[in-house]
């Protein structure tokens, strides 16, 4: 064998050198990417050639969106629908469309249609669950306006960038921004350019100003956002916009640095209000319009371009009964009281709103009396003090005197018309609705207490007198109800004692859906268990002897509802608002409130005319009486919850804790005197000398003087179980609180 045959041979048994393992999987991986690049852009074709161009103008776009009671076919009314009139492009100032393009396109005239760093950002964001933005091509926007845009999917995304590459390629430049001026959405309820210049400026489209387009290049951004009709701050964002639109404009060569220097921010016409027709049913269509907005987050835009199908939680029989007991109501005092309203707000346990009453129709008052309406609570917020007094271990038995007056720190409280009591248990102070008990119960409780469990209850904190300087969480007088609130408010905390300690979350939209099929909504009802159900069926119990005790403060109207039944009554100084909230056990809260005066006067003037009366036990108890009795009717009678052990102990020991109410006591803070419109003090209290500032504390001992008579309480005046004369409230003696009129 020769050297050459051998070197050969030992070539040929020379191991092949091997490739490390970072290697081969660097190899895999890329053939792994390229594999699924190629993967993505099959699909993408397969995508863009199966996508079609949908018509301009598609009618799904136009229709309205309907809104339906809760059995989902019978119609409430419609909201959404489009004001638009096209117009050429010619009769758009030239300067006008590169105001909009400065704003929303700049590269509007060399791209394809599409933004990829856009597309890319919007994917991204929509992946990772963040609120859709902005960066899409004017062709993009355009697209998208043929869609439902509550439709925020990825496969939304890349059907517009689809789309968007197939309109750039058949449509020109010119007919793409007219089609784009034409369909977008500017705010106050104008679709296309040529609405917005008469809804913004009460102009043609054609006579607009540099300032003026560059406003509505600015405004279509977010017309919740800049639209000065929303305040300053709506302002100052929209004059920020404009000056990045300017700026750009001469960035772009498009307007000479000069003009620019002479913008300034222009001057609107007044915006029209939103048409939801008239009658009762017209403050529903607005409250839902704007539950659509603060709980499913959709916009203006979304509502406005229509399309939608809305089905409430508002029953029909229930609307028409409540609508009823107003109207056989109010009539008979609307003669002698000017500018009455009444608010009416039905809420089962699960928060569903199922009847609305906020007035005649928003022709009529500017104000929904269930929902935007406050006005001061009155005896109401005793119940929120008894709640925190039962939390407290404080029973149902305690016993307090009923004596009139009652001064604490200097300032005399009294009952309404000076009526005097014995030492009294909590069922009965209740009932009568006792203010020097109360008072003295607070002192117990502590007044904070009393806010934070009207607050836990359903109260909201940003309602008038909730919280302020000023302090009401230390005012001893908090217990009379001196803070304004919503009636739909008091019916949601009243829902949460009738829902055994659960507070739920209010809703009027029951489901939604659109034409297109590219959108749905489901409520899903939310409860909190806030106070303990053993406390809240006691509460309850305390309640229904304002309806069944003889000469009780509801006996002689709620109470002759002839079911299970417990409520409350309210009633302000110089009768300035009347309450009366209640339920049946498990089935429906219902809470209605009135008061007087128009505008800015709301809640200002008397109810009742010169040397009468109103109580919440009259015409708001009748209101909410005639409403149960009709929308119950054909329901079962519900029992109500048994006592809880500890309370039913203490009931029958009856052991008593105090005969006197305290002279000596920490005074309320000097916002209770009468000379405040926020005065805690009442028409059945009176300051003899200022009041300190030092608030009571909760520690403060209850008086142990004398033991109470062993006999059963009475009032030291007899009480009538029959109709009273007019002057008088319902029950015989009036024995309701007062708290200050509201501000």
């Amino acid at each position: 064998m020769t050297s050459e045959s051998s070197a050969r041979t030992s070539r040929r048994r020379r191991p092949r050198k091997e490739h490390s393992l970072w290697f081969k999987v660097a190899v895999r991986t890329v053939f792994s990417l390229v594999g699924l690049f190629l993967l993505g852009v099959i699909v993408l074709v397969v995508i863009y050639l199966r996508t079609g161009i949908p018509q301009p103008n598609a009618d799904a776009q136009k229709q309205s969106s309907i809104i339906y009671y809760s059995d989902g076919h019978t119609e409430i009314g419609r909201i959404g629908q489009v004001d638009r009139q096209d117009v050429r492009l010619s009769q758009v100032p030239t300067t006008v469309q590169h105001e909009f393009l400065s704003a929303e396109d700049r590269t509007f005239y060399s791209n394809n249609g599409i933004s990829p760093s856009g597309i890319i950002r919007a994917l991204w964001n929509n992946l990772r669950g963040n609120p859709e933005q902005g960066g899409s091509t004017i062709t993009q926007q355009y697209v998208k306006n043929y869609f439902l845009s509550q439709d925020r999917s990825v496969t939304r995304k890349l059907k517009e960038a689809m789309i968007s590459i197939k309109v750039d390629h058949k449509y020109s430049k010119a007919q793409i921004l007219q089609d784009y001026l034409n369909n977008t959405y500017f705010g106050r309820g104008a679709y296309g350019i040529q609405a917005a210049s008469k809804a913004y400026f009460n102009t043609d489209v054609s006579k607009l100003t540099v300032s003026q387009g560059a406003f509505l290049a600015s405004v279509i951004n977010a017309p919740g956002l800049y639209d000065p009709q929303y305040g300053a701050a709506a302002a100052q964002r929209a004059n920020a916009r404009m000056v990045y639109v300017l700026d750009g404009m001469v960035k772009e060569g498009w307007l000479s640095q000069a003009v620019r220097n002479q913008q300034t921010f222009p001057t609107f016409s007044k915006p029209k209000a939103p048409d939801y027709g008239t009658g009762p049913k017209s403050f529903i269509i607005e409250d839902v319009k704007a539950q659509l907005k603060s709980q499913l987050h959709l916009t203006d835009q979304d509502i406005a371009r229509g399309g939608l199908r809305i089905t409430t939680t508002i029953n029909q029989k229930d609307q028409n009964a409540a609508v009823s007991a107003v109207n056989k109501n109010v009539p008979s005092q609307t003669a002698q009281i000017e500018a009455l309203h009444a608010g009416l707000v039905a809420q089962k346990p699960d928060g569903a709103i199922v009847a609305m009453y906020g007035g005649s129709g928003s022709a009529q008052t500017s104000y929904n009396s269930a929902t935007q309406a406050t006005m001061q609570a009155g005896s109401q917020f005793k119940v929120f003090t008894l709640t925190a007094a039962l939390e407290k271990g404080i029973p149902l038995s305690r016993r307090y005197s009923g004596a009139s007056p009652l001064v604490i720190g200097g300032t005399s409280f009294h009952n309404d018309l000076h009526e005097q009591f014995g030492d009294i248990d909590l069922d009965t102070a209740l009932s009568h609705s006792v203010n020097t008990v109360f008072l003295q119960l607070n002192q117990d409780v502590g007044p904070k207490n009393t806010m934070l469990t009207a607050q836990k209850m359903g109260i909201p904190a940003t309602d008038p007198g909730m919280t302020k300087s000023g302090s009401p969480d230390t005012d001893i007088n908090n217990v009379l109800g001196v803070a304004s609130v919503h009636v739909a408010d008091m019916a949601n905390a009243y829902s949460t004692v009738n829902n055994g300690g659960k507070r739920a979350t209010p809703y009027l939209v029951q489901k939604v859906s659109s034409v297109e099929g590219s959108y749905s909504y489901q409520a899903h009802p939310k409860t909190t268990q806030v106070v303990d159900k053993s406390i809240a069926d006691d509460v309850t119990n305390a309640m229904s002897h304002v309806l069944t005790d003889p000469g009780a403060s509801a006996h002689a109207s709620a109470g002759q509802i002839n079911r299970p039944a417990a409520g409350k009554t309210g009633t302000t100084t110089g009768f300035m608002s009347a309450w009366f909230t209640g339920f049946t056990p498990g089935q429906l809260t219902t809470s209605v409130g009135m008061y007087a005066g128009a505008g800015k006067a709301a809640g200002t003037k008397s109810l009742a005319q010169a040397g009468q009366m109103f109580y919440g036990g009259e015409v708001p108890a009748t209101i909410w009486l005639d409403f149960m009795q009709a929308a119950l009717a054909g329901q079962p009678k519900t029992p109500l919850p048994p006592l809880s052990a500890a309370n039913r102990a203490a009931t029958a020991t009856q052991a008593p804790v105090t005969t006197q109410p305290s002279t000596t006591s920490t005074p309320p803070p000097a916002t209770s005197t009468t000379s405040s419109p926020s005065s805690s003090s009442s028409s059945s209290s009176s300051s003899s000398t200022p009041p300190s500032t030092t608030p009571p504390t909760a520690s403060t001992p209850p008086p142990t003087s004398t033991p109470p008579p062993t006999s059963t309480p009475v009032p030291t005046a007899p009480r009538s179980t029959t109709q009273p004369p007019a002057s008088q409230a319902p029950g015989g003696g009036p024995s309701r609180s007062t708290a200050p009129a509201a501000p």
